[in-house]
């Protein structure tokens, strides 16, 4: 494929093709599970900071900080609207050299992870998660940008992703 000389100091327009994938292939996905416990956690987080932006206006009696409790209420409400989109945006691929994760709606994350950089692949289960069956598993890299955490996995699946990704790690540590 060639680009198209521009004219008149004009870029040539790229093709409609449809969504943007950054990385063509088979996307794995999170559990569905993990949106209940991801709205469980918001939900905690919604009852704390509004009862705690609420203590201003009830020791003070002043009527305008009623508002800092309802702009944290609202807050909250946005991010649990959200959440179901989030969660479905999760997703990861192993390739044959490395392991692209990918995050985010508006602002996109893609990171991908040699296997032989990887030096630690830890599962981390919250007491929500467990109720529920789910795992994060967590790959932790020499660069401090590309710690990687994927939550919302089954349990089965994150033992055995782990149990893939230290084998892969091993096979390609060696020439380092």
């Amino acid at each position: 494929m060639t680009l198209r000389e521009p004219q008149d100091g004009a870029l040539p327009e790229a093709p409609a093709t449809g969504p943007i994938d950054p990385v063509p292939g088979e996307w794995q996905r999170v559990s569905p599970k993990y949106v209940v416990v991801d709205l469980l956690g918001i939900l905690v987080s919604a009852i704390l900071f509004t009862v705690g932006a609420s203590i201003p206006w009830i020791a003070s009696g002043i009527a305008w900080l009623v508002a800092l409790p309802i702009v944290m209420f609202v807050l909250h409400a946005l991010i649990a609207a959200f959440t179901p989109r989030r969660v479905r945006a999760l997703g990861y691929q192993l390739r044959d050299d490395d392991l692209v994760f990918r995050k985010g709606i508006m602002f996109l994350r893609v990171v991908a992870v040699p296997y032989g950089r990887m030096q630690l692949v830890d599962i981390n289960r919250g007491p929500i998660a467990r109720a529920f069956g789910l795992s994060e598993l967590k790959l932790v890299t020499a660069a401090a940008s590309s710690h990687i955490t994927i939550p919302g996995l089954p349990e089965a699946d994150a033992e055995t992703l782990r149990d893939r990704l230290v084998e892969l790690a091993e096979s390609r540590r060696a020439g380092l």
